[in-house]
């Protein structure tokens, strides 16, 4: 079989070329994940043909897929295909729809889902965490696991972490937000850290809904914890 880079570049660029695929990853190319059923419905295509691109599209690399209960999200597979995609736009000449989300904006800016923190917020939290080391994916289908660094940081917030460990449950793992269609911080880790959250009156649960309200303290903590702007 051929692995030159040549051969390599010509499987892949096939890949995005076609119209339906193409159509695909530059739904994608904002950072939001989508179900199979969703990418058929932008594409004009049958779930079945969907499911069939997506297939190709992994298998080349294109698009990761991240399994949660019955559903299975869709996103690009790394910056650099995202950076590709970009440099492609910009030789067509075309803009960039940019995802927006129906959801109210009391539940999307934070919430709860389950027992751990969803919406904007959370969501932001979540990159954080990984965009300072804290959380490093030990593979796709087991999750997240603790850096030094990260150790560190979330005992600092007064989590115990043996203890979160030796919970019949999953530790932390990447929990698909579907307002934001980006991952927030599920697992026990994540049940922990909205439980630091109520009890630092970071945000306050409201009691007809899932909506959390985030408190002005609650702003500063985020600011001055994580440099996050609230």
């Amino acid at each position: 079989m051929n692995d030159s880079v040549e051969w390599q570049v010509s499987r892949i660029a096939a890949a995005i070329g076609e119209p339906t695929r193409a159509r695909i990853l530059y739904c994608l190319l904002d950072g939001h994940s989508r179900t199979s059923t969703e990418l058929a419905i932008v594409s004009e295509v049958s779930p079945s043909t969907a499911s069939d691109h997506l297939a190709r599209l992994k298998g080349e690399g294109l698009v990761a897929v991240l399994a949660q209960g019955k559903h299975r999200y869709y996103s690009l597979d790394g910056s650099n295909v995202a950076a590709a995609l970009e440099a492609l736009t910009v030789v067509a000449g075309q803009p960039n729809h940019k995802f927006v989300p129906s959801t109210p904006s009391r539940l999307r800016a934070a919430r709860t889902c389950y027992d751990h923190m969803a919406g904007a917020v959370a969501v932001a939290l979540h990159d954080r965490f990984t965009r300072l080391g804290w959380l490093v994916i030990e593979a796709r289908d087991t999750g997240y696991v603790l850096t030094r660094e990260g150790v560190t940081a979330f005992a600092n917030l007064g989590i115990d972490l043996d203890a979160t460990r030796a919970l019949r449950r999953r530790f932390a793992f990447p929990c698909m937000d579907w307002s934001e269609r980006r991952p927030h911080l599920g697992g026990a880790l994540g049940a922990a850290l909205l439980k630091v959250a109520i009890k630092g009156r970071w945000v306050i649960q409201d009691l007809d809904s899932r909506a959390l309200t985030i408190t002005a303290s609650g702003r500063r903590e985020l600011n001055g914890r994580f440099g996050l702007k609230a």
